[in-house]
């Protein structure tokens, strides 16, 4: 089945693909392999334990609890909570390992499980290999005092907004915001941060029933986000995923905000104020040509890598870099978070609006968008889509059309079973036509 984790964990169908077994077995598997490499020495371990509201969420969390305290690791169960909270909780309360349900962006039937170590960062690579080669090993389990203790936190969602509040540079006092919760982990957070910020606040996607997360709305549904825009009257519009790690605007007029116009915004503002390190932004190969032109004629480097947060953060660590992102609205400020935080993302977008006394529609033009089309192919051998000769052929072939003014990019889903097929061209209609092209070899090469 290849290897279990994916560039953002464990994730996969809830009780099909990811069990209960299975969670609890990750849970003793990465238990032990932080034993062995000395991170509970001298202490007894603790770990904090989140999840999104997906209905799965609830066995799967009692599924990574039992696995943790059976393997001799105290538990405080942090609740529904972000993704970037569980993280920022992981360090702040001085665990020694963060765990998260939640499958992202994907609908409710799916989820998944990722581990951060006690800084807040998600488990390198190996560790995450040493996880996945102690799965169903036969061990010595602890007995008597020496097994875990679980008790509940509290005071975990205030400890959050404080922390994002903290690193506001104004107050949004005079805005009108509307914020799209995606029926998810962010339901309680988001509008209470804002709220505190001084924003006024209509708030949606805010009922989670365990089933609705993702299911018209947030960042990957942005239609009910603009009309609840245009009916209040809002300057703005903020749309989070259902663990809230990424975050998608769209201003006053209902125009959408990608992750490369927020990125534009805020590294325009970081270097402004001096807070720019190296002058860098590191993003994916996925961002936008208009994005890099605009970050170039700011005197700004940019910096590609893989598609995916954790390579963005692995570049930002190995390069002494503050501020990277993707177009998909993961957007990482190492200053205040060690991963994608949707709810701080906003937060800083907004201040940029009243710090700069204008528009997010005229924010926005801090970079021109390319025509640039994004199709995913289901049903396909992903596998296979670097290997293919057809489907090399008819890449080369585009490219060539396209010359200078536009690119493709042909990449397997990190996450899901399909290949995304993105074209960048001089007008949307040869975008267009030039990924559906694609969209089709794939499907006869691949299918």
């Amino acid at each position: 089945m290849g290897r279990l984790f994916g560039t953002d964990g464990v994730r996969g169908l809830a009780n099909r693909d990811l069990t209960a077994p299975l969670a609890m077995d990750l849970s003793v598997a990465a238990a032990r392999v932080l034993a062995e490499e000395g991170a509970f020495k001298g202490h007894r371990p603790l770990a904090v334990v989140g999840r999104d509201p997906r209905a799965s969420g609830e066995f799967l969390e009692a599924a990574v609890v039992a696995g943790l305290a059976s393997a001799g690791v105290d538990v405080l169960r942090l609740g529904v909570l972000p993704t970037p909270a569980v993280a920022y909780l992981t360090h702040t309360l001085d665990a020694d390992l963060g765990a998260m349900l939640s499958a992202s962006h994907n609908p409710a039937p799916d989820n998944g499980i990722k581990f951060f170590d006690r800084s807040g960062y998600k488990l390198p690579d190996e560790i995450e290999d040493r996880i996945e080669a102690r799965l169903g090993e036969a061990w010595e389990p602890p007995t008597g005092a020496g097994v875990g203790r679980v008790r509940e936190a509290h005071g975990a969602v205030e400890q959050y907004v404080a922390h994002l509040l903290s690193t506001l540079p104004v107050s949004l006092d005079g805005l009108r915001v509307v914020v799209d919760c995606a029926n998810g982990a962010s339901a309680e957070v988001a509008p209470e941060a804002l709220r505190r910020a001084g924003a006024e606040v209509i708030s949606i996607g805010t009922a989670p029933d365990g089933l609705n997360i993702n299911a018209g709305c947030g960042s990957t549904h942005l239609d009910a986000l603009v009309a609840a825009v245009r009916e209040h009257g809002a300057d703005a519009g903020i749309a989070n995923d259902g663990d809230a790690d990424r975050c998608l605007a769209v201003t006053g007029s209902g125009e959408v905000v990608d992750g490369d116009q927020i990125m534009a915004v805020l590294a325009l503002e970081l270097k402004e104020a001096g807070a720019l390190a190296a002058d860098t932004v590191v993003a994916t190969v996925m961002s936008n040509l208009g994005f890099k032109l605009a970050m170039q004629e700011a005197g700004i480097t940019v910096v590609e890598t893989a598609v995916g947060d954790r390579y963005v953060l692995e570049a930002m660590k190995e390069g002494g870099f503050g501020f990277g992102g993707e177009q998909s609205g993961h957007v990482i400020m190492l200053d205040h978070a060690t991963t994608g935080d949707g709810v701080l993302t906003g937060l800083h977008l907004l201040a940029a609006i009243v710090r700069r006394g204008c528009s997010l529609d005229e924010l926005a033009k801090a970079m021109t968008r390319l025509p640039q089309v994004l199709i995913n192919v289901k049903g396909v051998d992903k596998s296979r889509a670097k290997s293919s000769p057809e489907l090399a052929a008819a890449v080369a072939e585009a490219e060539a059309e396209l010359g200078d003014t536009g690119r493709v990019l042909i990449r397997p889903s990190g996450t899901e079973p399909m290949v995304r097929v993105m074209v960048e061209a001089a007008s949307h209609v040869q975008a267009q036509g030039v990924a559906e092209r694609l969209a089709g070899v794939v499907r006869s090469s691949l299918g």
